[in-house]
């Protein structure tokens, strides 16, 4: 399949995206823990130009294969904190809406409170928004995998 746009876009919405990276990145939470929820949202979404680009994003940050490999079933293996297996709770939840899920209950909210604040809670939501926000870009659009941000 190729791709349908081979323009990168407007300059200003590009500058508006990364203003909103920046945002997520000045939120305070590990940036491996934002590759995570970046790959996990785009796992669902089936996006593959992200989870090439989240793997490689997190390879470069030091994450290792065994954990690159099972964020997929994270409930199912040990190889994650707690802080990160709220995270990637939290980031199913907001992703999975379309599938008639309740979205992210108090209990999910309160389990990644546990474990971030406010500030890194707003990043970490953003960061789940844009993953998703990229991801149908990128869907629509026709986007391959091998590209990398």
């Amino acid at each position: 399949m190729a791709a349908r746009l081979k323009d990168s876009g407007d300059p200003e919405v590009f500058g508006a995206i990364q203003q909103l990276v920046k945002a997520v990145q000045a939120g305070g939470v590990d940036p491996l823990v934002l590759d995570l929820v970046h790959l996990r949202a785009s796992q669902i979404n089936g996006c593959s130009p992200c989870v090439y680009g989240g793997v490689q994003s997190a390879k470069r940050r030091g994450e290792t294969e065994e954990r690159l490999h099972n964020v997929v079933a994270w409930r199912e293996t040990p190889f994650y904190t707690e802080a990160e297996r709220a995270a990637l709770a939290l980031t199913e939840a907001a992703t999975r809406l379309q599938d008639g899920a309740p979205g992210v209950t108090d209990e999910i909210w309160a389990a990644a409170a546990k474990h971030f604040d406010e500030k890194q809670l707003s990043a970490i939501t953003l960061n789940i928004a844009l993953a998703n926000f990229f991801n149908r870009i990128n869907r629509t659009t026709g986007q391959q995998a091998g590209k990398t941000w």
